[in-house]
């Protein structure tokens, strides 16, 4: 599980449902929580929460997506690739956005098809953009 440190900055509500603006570090990520501020003591401008996202979850782009729907976009390199049959476990390094050393975990993990790894030629050191769906972002308060 990728887990980020950050704080709440802007929610948005419709109904039940809220879209929740965390700053991770000066990297703004979003998430899809169902309830509202009046309902979660923790859904406040400010309030430090953890942002968790399976592996899985983590797309990998080469190119900067230019028109795509997937609003979480993080700048990343490949530390390291571990090749398996199907699937290869890609450790990344999330690039610096003005963050302050050790304030934050700055990794995070993917996890892709095999034939996805080699179809884009990745390797160790490359840049990659990391895509997460909003609605794949868990929050738990800090």
């Amino acid at each position: 599980m990728n887990i980020l440190q950050g704080n709440i900055i802007e929610i948005t509500t419709e109904n039940e449902i809220s879209l929740v603006k965390i700053d991770a570090g000066g990297q703004v990520l979003t998430s899809i929580v169902i309830d509202t501020p009046e309902g979660s003591a923790y859904l406040k401008i400010g309030h430090p929460v953890r942002l968790l996202f399976k592996e899985t979850e983590v797309i990998i782009a080469v190119t900067s997506p230019l028109a795509i729907s997937v609003q979480n976009r993080i700048e990343c390199i490949i530390r390291e690739i571990t090749t398996g049959k199907l699937l290869c476990d890609l450790a990344l390094d999330i690039l610096s956005n003005g963050a302050s050393p050790g304030s934050i975990n700055r990794q995070i993990r993917s996890i892709i098809t095999r034939n996805a790894c080699e179809q884009l030629s990745l390797q160790p050191g490359d840049k990659v953009t990391a895509l997460i769906k909003t609605n794949e972002v868990t929050l738990s308060s800090s």
